[in-house]
């Protein structure tokens, strides 16, 4: 029996660099709107990554596709590679961007939504290339490979293994039977508050073109601005508090916004995953913005949104900036470097470790506690009413173990390219966690720009790991991978 399937790993891979070349060319209108002259670049680049997966895609039509589960592992994690290397080629002709080393930085950076960037004046990037980074981040959120999960059964190929592989949760929660529904399902709650934020904050102020390139940046928790300061840049509270709610959706497991819409509210709060992450946000934010806007602002209505703003950001692994962090007081700063780990909900388009595998080591060492007095008794944990099976608490160990060990690893190849050690921390954590600003020299005021090219595709591995959950790309490197029946 054949261990791999390159036919239809090839045809797949064609497939996604053709749907990237549709969502590129969405680029063009905007370069005839602003009259940026990069409508050649952008039309090049298109015709190069639709006919590169055209060709890809056609070649191996006409046979049976069969996708075996270790095939799924090499399709998404060198897929995600694929789309970052197409997606440099809109900076590349366009001249925004000239190294190849910095422009798949940043694609990775946008796919992976972790809004790290190399860029020193966003302002002066024509508006069509700033849109399509913006858009990098909107397809990465969801996952490419998720809107091809939709598509796939068209060609006959089913999604389920697909949609595991490129989410990796606790266990693959499914809204209906079928996948393709899910995933149709996910897209719909999507978009629709793609476009509701859009609305509001153009209502709030900004324009058409900010509003839009905000909110596919927002809800894919992304965090990459059109401007300099980031979210800074505008002072209107009501702007701010608007992107607050909607990155709060975004680290939302999409399930239980998916249950909220239809009404069914107890059900969500029902979730332990969902109260965990949302008492967390309300407690230190009260806690901390009462101490920022007394002690630091003397606002107090000023220092509970920019606290507030703030710890959503790092918690949902957006990484917008509202006011330098790293500025308040030593113990915050430390807070904020741990809040790099933890992450939002499972099934949410956030980064990091996630909520639910916190929660289960606390509750399993809690009840660590107890088994010390009762060590006959069978004391299970249990997630949402139910007992979690020891397998699961296991891998959930296994992952933050290896998670704390490749941020570590990361953190000493950084230092060895120059990088003081705070600053070789926070740029590990944010990568890995798919934050995008750290602490250091890569804080909420700086960026990525003046790093050696070796530490940029280190940050870019991490950002890869990160955004597949680390096991999705370990797996490669394993020999039995190769190896095994």
């Amino acid at each position: 029996m054949k261990r791999f399937h390159f036919r239809s790993i090839i045809h797949i891979m064609g497939l996604l660099l053709v749907i990237n070349s549709i969502f590129m060319l969405t680029a063009l209108p905007f370069s005839f709107y602003f009259e940026d002259d990069q409508h050649w670049a952008i039309l090049m680049a298109v015709l190069i990554t639709a006919c590169s997966g055209g060709l890809a895609f056609f070649l191996t039509l006409g046979r049976e596709r069969i996708v075996k589960k270790r095939d799924v592992y090499i399709i998404v994690t060198f897929g995600w590679v694929l789309m970052a290397l197409s997606a440099t080629l809109p900076y590349l002709l366009s001249g925004s961007i000239h190294s190849l080393t910095d422009a798949f930085f940043e694609c990775v950076s946008g796919y992976t939504t972790t809004g790290a960037s190399i860029l020193s004046d966003i302002e002066a990037v024509p508006p069509s290339i700033l849109y399509w980074r913006s858009l990098t981040q909107w397809l990465g959120g969801m996952g490419i490979i998720v809107l091809t999960v939709a598509i796939l059964p068209l060609i006959g190929v089913g999604g389920m293994q697909l949609f595991v592989a490129e989410a990796p949760g606790i266990s693959a929660d499914k809204l209906r039977p079928r996948i393709t529904d899910t995933a149709k399902r996910l897209w719909l709650i999507y978009i629709g508050l793609t476009a509701t934020e859009m609305v509001l904050l153009r209502v709030f102020g900004m324009t058409w073109y900010d509003a839009l390139n905000h909110s596919l940046t927002t809800m894919a928790t992304g965090g990459f601005s059109t401007k300099n300061a980031s979210i800074a840049h505008y002072p209107s509270p009501w702007i701010q508090y608007t992107i607050v709610l909607f990155m709060f959706f975004a680290g939302t497991n999409f399930s239980m916004m998916y249950f909220g819409f239809q009404g069914k509210l107890k059900k969500v709060w029902a979730n332990d995953e969902f109260r965990a992450y949302f008492l967390s946000i309300v407690i230190l934010s009260i806690i901390s913005g009462l101490y920022v806007g007394v002690n630091v602002y003397d606002d107090l209505e000023l220092g509970m949104r920019d606290v507030t703003f703030q710890l959503v950001s790092l918690i949902t692994t957006t990484g917008f900036v509202s006011a330098d962090y790293t500025s308040w007081a030593p113990s915050l700063t430390i807070m904020c470097f741990i809040l790099l780990f933890v992450g939002g909900s499972a099934g949410s388009t956030a980064g990091g470790i996630k909520t639910v595998r916190h929660l289960i080591l606390a509750k399993n060492g809690w009840l660590d506690l107890k088994r010390q007095l009762h060590p006959a008794a069978v004391i299970p944990v249990r997630l949402n009413g139910k007992a979690v099976s020891g397998e699961i608490s296991y891998t959930v160990l296994a992952f933050v173990i290896i998670f704390l060990f490749i941020f570590v690893v990361g953190a000493m190849l950084l230092a060895m390219t120059g990088l003081d050690l705070l600053t070789a921390m926070g740029a590990s954590a944010t990568s890995l966690g798919n934050v995008g600003p750290g602490i250091g020299k890569v804080g909420p005021v700086d960026n990525f720009a003046w790093l050696p090219p070796a530490a940029k595709w280190i940050c870019s591995v991490l950002m890869l790991l990160g955004r597949l959950e680390l096991f999705t790309v370990l797996l490669l490197f394993t020999p039995f991978f190769w190896r095994g029946n």
